[in-house]
């Protein structure tokens, strides 16, 4: 992998886009997790849609049910923005600043709000498979940041009190959670779920947090939404798969699809 300036390389890949897309600004990025893809479609037009490793510092992402393109639609509603179908997760060994280098992409496209979106496990027993939970907050079990130096970020609102207000007005029924990011690639163990329920997290995962740091040290406004896919070990009354996790946000997907073209419309109006 290069060594090339974080923050450099994103706008490097931000000028690629601009080339081939004549698109010179964006105003939403949106990184579409395990159960959410299908809400793409429902987005507006394409403008252009980029093979992964044509982007610098882009790669196909090496998970299933994870896509390997950058795509730029025409929102309906007026404006653009950028799906960000390679997402990197730090369990692919390939370090952090490619997990956070779609965010800092978007943010040098001019993006000023960051929805994202994955498939996780509840600990929380009436959040069962194909719930939709709004994220308040999240707890960072990685033992690392996609910070480089000394650069403080205050994360009191993470996750943004005023797209979540927007949201709700979508679905005034969409619960609130806490998110715990694990570095994976196994699942949780039973133990590890327990102290992660004890510091108050609601939900369990693999993604998401280190994103969200970086999407609020670039300025961006973060909207995050879990799709709970399993209970999580522990919770669960049988072994988890990934099976099972891609099978569940099939199951969901129409429904989630719906509700998130909802918000990223409402967005644009508010």
């Amino acid at each position: 992998m290069t060594t090339q300036d974080p923050y450099v390389l994103a706008a490097e890949a931000a000028d690629h886009i601009r080339r081939q897309s004549g698109i010179d600004t964006i105003q939403l990025a949106l990184i579409l997790g395990s159960g959410w893809k299908g809400a793409e479609d429902l987005l507006g037009d394409i403008v252009v849609r980029l093979p992964a490793e044509e982007v610098p510092g882009f790669s196909v992402s090496g998970v299933a049910g994870h896509g390997g393109s950058l795509t730029v639609r025409e929102l309906a509603g007026g404006g653009h923005v950028l799906i960000l179908g390679a997402r990197t997760h730090l369990y692919e060994g390939k370090g952090v600043g490619p997990v956070a280098h779609g965010v800092r992409t978007a943010a040098k496209l001019g993006a000023t709000s960051l929805i994202l979106t994955n498939g996780c496990g509840s600990t929380v027993p009436e959040w069962g498979p194909g719930t939709a939970v709004l994220l308040k907050d999240h707890i960072n079990l990685t033992s690392t940041s996609p910070i480089q130096g000394a650069r403080f970020v205050d994360l009191t609102d993470a996750y943004s009190p005023r797209l979540r207000e927007v949201a709700r007005r979508v679905d005034p029924n969409l619960p609130e959670g806490v998110y715990a990011q694990f570095p994976g690639p196994q699942y949780e163990t039973p133990a590890e779920v327990k102290m992660a329920r004890l510091l108050g997290a609601d939900l369990v995962g693999m993604s998401t947090a280190l994103e969200t740091i970086a999407a609020r040290e670039a300025g961006l406004e973060v909207l995050g939404i879990s799709l709970v896919t399993n209970q999580a070990a522990g919770f669960a009354p049988a072994p988890l798969s990934h099976e099972d996790v891609l099978q569940a946000g099939a199951d969901a997907g129409p429904r989630l699809a719906s509700l998130l073209a909802s918000i990223i419309t409402e967005m644009s109006q508010s």
